[in-house]
């Protein structure tokens, strides 16, 4: 089995719009489906509700690593953590980064999403499979946020 997700799309949006949908958090939440209440700190945690059609209600939670303007956004969460009767904090969380770069198109976003070898048997493939197919929605999520919400200044 494989160990991280990667997907790339370019985005037809400067660098910096791309990075305020990644790191403010009431535009990230916009496009992921989430209702988070405070802003993204590194060294802490944010938690959110999801609205996503079908999990709506549900916990998201994330511990920041990283946050390098116009470059990355990293964090650290427990994958597919959806049955509200399971506590996923005895597990070892995946790592999740978001890397942008300017292109002559706009900007490059690649997220990276690892570490799925140190989940328990018993949820890796799963985790890893749902996940897989969420990035890929995901990116197409952000892709219509910046391009419905792409503001120039001059």
């Amino acid at each position: 089995m494989q160990n991280e997700i990667v997907k790339t799309i370019e985005l037809k949006a400067p660098i910096a719009r791309v990075w305020k949908a990644l790191s403010d958090h009431k535009e990230f939440g916009q496009w992921f489906c989430l209702d988070i209440k405070e802003p993204f700190k590194v060294g802490q945690t944010t938690k959110a509700i999801l609205t996503y059609p079908g999990y709506e209600g549900l916990l998201w939670e994330v511990h920041i690593k990283e946050m390098q303007p116009e470059n990355l956004f990293a964090f650290t969460w427990h994958p597919y953590a959806v049955d509200p009767k399971v506590d996923y904090s005895t597990e070892e969380p995946t790592l999740v980064e978001f890397k942008i770069e300017k292109t002559d198109y706009g900007t490059l976003l690649t997220v990276t999403e690892s570490g799925f070898d140190k989940l328990p048997e018993h949820r890796r493939f799963e985790a890893f499979r749902m996940n897989d197919g969420g990035w890929a929605e995901q990116l197409q999520n952000i892709e219509k946020y910046v391009a419905k919400n792409n503001v120039t200044t001059k």
